[in-house]
């Protein structure tokens, strides 16, 4: 990636006309050719921009940018104050925090968070229609099955049904619970969930994660 920090004017010359007037900016030069004009405010979005592919050509301190279209973003300098290189590497994306699968890890590992006297079965319990998040048994070794997700709505208590419909069948694991665990619970999928006799949980987090001390707790 190419930093330049230019008090330059910017035009846009394309299906319309677009004029910054002079001002100091920071001009991107990503490595897949986008050019992106920011000023120091305006949050993340630039002032203007050309999307790859596209050509640069500088010539003079000018830089025209144009697109497989022909639109062109003609930048004209005044004085470069900065002008740097970096090879940032190949990026791994996001990978968001939270996410189902590590709702499960953290809860398996502390399943006690659902009742005293649990203890875990296993995680990703097979079933003929899929599996299930987490198999435990609760204090007097009644099957309980587990379903998890980050926001709980009226769909996951469907399919938590549909698990529980089916392991019932099963003379070995009979009877079998439902627990539905989630960070956030809609009220129509907690109504649905209670009146099929499902156990609603509410996961927090960052107690899972040990991020949240509930002793420095305010309320």
């Amino acid at each position: 990636m190419r930093l330049v920090i230019a008090r330059c004017s910017v035009d846009y010359v394309g299906r319309l006309t677009a004029h910054l007037p002079l001002a100091t900016r920071l001009l991107l030069v990503k490595a897949d050719g986008s050019v992106l004009v920011h000023s120091d405010g305006g949050s993340y979005k630039p002032l203007n921009w050309m999307s790859p592919p596209c050509s640069l050509v500088e010539s003079e301190g000018n830089w025209t940018v144009t697109n497989k279209t022909g639109e062109q973003l003609i930048i004209t300098m005044e004085r470069i104050e900065h002008d740097s290189a970096h090879d940032l590497g190949l990026d791994p994306g996001l990978v968001k925090d939270g996410v189902e699968a590590h709702l499960q890890k953290l809860l398996a590992e502390q399943i006690s968070t659902l009742g005293e006297g649990y203890r875990l079965v296993r995680r990703e319990f097979p079933t003929a229609i899929g599996p299930v998040d987490i198999m435990c048994r609760d204090a007097e070794g009644v099957a309980v099955a587990v379903e998890i997700k980050r926001r709980g709505e009226i769909d996951g208590v469907e399919q938590l049904t549909r698990y529980l419909d089916l392991l019932n069948r099963d003379p070995l694991l009979a009877p079998v619970r439902g627990v539905f665990a989630a960070q956030e619970i809609k009220p129509q999928a907690r109504t649905l969930a209670e009146d099929r006799g499902i156990t609603c949980v509410v996961l927090d987090y960052a107690a899972l994660r040990g991020a949240d001390d509930v002793e420095d707790r305010l309320f």
